[in-house]
């Protein structure tokens, strides 16, 4: 994938007492992170379980950072950012990321460009995420747990959790799998997820969204105490 930006995810876990910590360097890190030579894209984002996309998922004692860089070298001078919450974090876990395709729009940019076809063989990752349009949450959320729970059933899923900048209306999800042919089987082939894209389509639930899916170049660390891709 010569050209193809790097794409790097990081998960923080913190106790009950770094939350303020954390919340804090939420709002400080924006534009510390923004400002780093060689960066394409990021966002700070919060997590949540992803099975009902409302504040009832939320978790805050785990955050994360999605940042898009021109390449290797650039990565590396989000150290600043990465270091400070990785002096109060419990546990971390990162992952150096290709894309492989992507559609659509994340605050009316294309993150990830628009990749070429190409071939992988190992895990992938997907992100989606959407902006919803607001008289249109209610129906929305109430289609979100059947798709939800056949996930977190689907043969070859590492893990998922659900990211968003805000707890409310700007809302996606980060999964991992085994290959790309356990996503493609989740995405293509299973009935709930099949009937919310149908009605995605008919009901216009989203005034943005985007979907990507990426080769997992690398990880390290843990989540839950253990390595999902282990």
């Amino acid at each position: 994938m010569p050209g193809a930006p790097l794409v790097t995810l990081h998960f923080w876990g913190v106790s009950g007492r770094g939350i303020a910590r954390a919340v804090g360097r939420m709002a400080t890190d924006r534009g510390r992170i923004r400002r780093t030579p060689g960066l394409r894209f990021a966002k700070l984002l919060g997590t949540g379980s992803g099975r009902t996309f409302t504040v009832r998922d939320a978790d805050p004692r785990r955050w994360g950072l999605l940042a898009v860089w021109d390449d290797e070298a650039a990565a590396t001078r989000a150290a600043p950012v990465t270091d400070g919450w990785r002096a109060f974090a419990d546990e971390e876990w990162s992952a150096h990321l290709r894309p492989l395709a992507a559609r659509g729009l994340w605050s009316r940019q294309e993150p990830f460009g628009r990749p070429d076809p190409t071939r992988w063989d190992g895990p992938v990752a997907a992100v989606t995420r959407a902006r919803l349009v607001t008289r249109k949450a209610v129906r929305f959320w109430s289609a979100v747990p059947p798709v939800s729970a056949d996930l977190h059933r689907s043969h070859g899923l590492r893990m998922a959790l659900g990211i968003g900048e805000a707890p409310l209306g700007l809302q996606g999800t980060f999964s991992v799998w085994e290959s790309g042919a356990a996503l493609n089987a989740f995405a293509y082939d299973r009935a709930p997820h099949a009937a919310v894209v149908a009605r995605t389509a008919s009901e216009g639930w989203y005034a943005e969204e985007l979907f990507a899916r990426l080769a997992v170049l690398s990880t390290a660390g843990q989540l839950d105490g253990r390595d999902p891709l282990a």
